[in-house]
């Protein structure tokens, strides 16, 4: 069992924590809280050891209750590897630690692409990773990118790929966040920040992307225009790419999905825990192909499409199982795919018979 610790029990920690606990290969050592709060509360009540991650504050936990296992140092030296969920900047300041431990790490995509030696998407280049100690989880946005690209980039090459994405303006508990009456360029120069960091993941790839926030809490969309070097058949065979692909989830017309309020409801109603959608959400529809440009919008659920790869990423730094097994067994142990939405094809093929 490879025992890991989380570093950092926020939004990206604590979904990483459920998915770890799911898994026949690995077990939770331990989750590092900085502040005594409800989260901290809800960690101790799934009967995680709790470690306080700073030493000042470690009274304030057993005031309310909580026995700590220790610090976060005793994490560290404790587990087999640790994942930093914590802000973005904290991760690189938290290196020297696991180095001092001789611990192997995971970083999230918050974190600039040098604090690690790989920066990891599961389905594109887990192998990379096997002979790493540190390892960036790239962005949700870039996760879900690679995604989307992967499939195409191995059937019919990638001349040009264009992408605006229309980004949250702060998850359900930032209420700090904004903007909350505005649409804001963010940046406003060109490229944002995520063509960039998707040529972490692929290297060669010619991308541009424009970024821009809006006030909402759901999740990311993204309007994708691709310039493939050799044209497909026809739309249908570049749907049938993506209906093979385990963490793309193609939105047939027939559902009456519209945005990403009902994409929400939807993933609430399949019992997916806290609404999770751990796959890009691709709708039907919007896929067009005109000569060899490929045009679709998809759903991007910030706070949990980044998970599945930290347990990928787990695995490829114990080099245990190769890529394709561990996103089975992962896939598997979460139930991605696992949906009223699951039997697509088939739910098609029947309705333009019955047509």
């Amino acid at each position: 069992m490879i025992r890991v610790g989380i570093n950092g029990y926020g939004t990206i920690g604590k979904r990483v924590a459920d998915a770890v606990r799911a898994q026949p290969d690995m077990t939770v050592h331990g989750v590092a809280k900085r502040s005594p709060d409800y989260v901290a509360v809800g960690a101790a009540e799934a009967e995680y050891p709790v470690y306080a991650a700073d030493e000042d504050r470690a009274d304030g936990f057993r005031d309310i209750g909580i026995d700590l296992a220790g610090t976060v140092d005793d994490l560290v030296a404790e587990s087999d590897v640790i994942v930093d969920a914590t802000p973005s900047g904290i991760g690189a300041q938290n290196r020297p630690l696991y180095e001092r431990h001789e611990t192997p790490a995971l970083f999230q995509g918050g974190e600039d692409a040098t604090v690690a030696e790989v920066s990891f998407n599961a389905r594109v280049n887990y192998d990379e990773a096997e002979d790493a100690d540190y390892v960036r989880v790239v962005s949700c946005n870039t996760t879900g990118l690679s995604r989307f690209l992967a499939p195409l980039y191995e059937n019919y090459g990638i001349e040009k790929a264009r992408v605006t994405l229309v980004r949250r303006g702060g998850d359900p508990d930032q209420t700090g966040r904004g903007p909350i009456n505005d649409a804001v360029p963010d940046p406003v120069s060109i490229p944002s920040h995520h063509g960039p960091d998707v040529q972490t993941v692929f290297p060669e790839l010619d991308i541009d992307t424009i970024g821009l926030k809006v006030p909402t809490t759901m999740m990311h969309l993204h309007t994708v225009n691709v310039t493939l070097e050799n044209a497909p058949e026809d739309i249908a065979a570049v749907r049938e790419h993506f209906q093979d692909e385990d963490r793309l989830l193609t939105i047939p017309e027939y559902a009456g999905i519209d945005g990403a309020g009902t994409l929400k409801d939807f993933a609430l109603d399949a019992g997916r825990p806290r609404g999770d959608i751990w796959e890009n959400c691709i709708w039907e529809e919007s896929l067009t192909l005109e000569g060899n440009d490929l045009y679709c919008m998809q759903a991007i659920h910030q706070e949990s499409d980044v998970v599945p790869e930290n347990v990928d990423a787990i695995r490829a730094l114990s080099g245990h199982l190769t890529g394709p097994e561990s996103r089975a067994l992962t896939n598997e142990t979460l139930g991605i795919g696992s949906t009223r939405l699951s039997d697509r094809k088939e739910i098609t093929a029947d309705r333009q018979t019955a047509d």
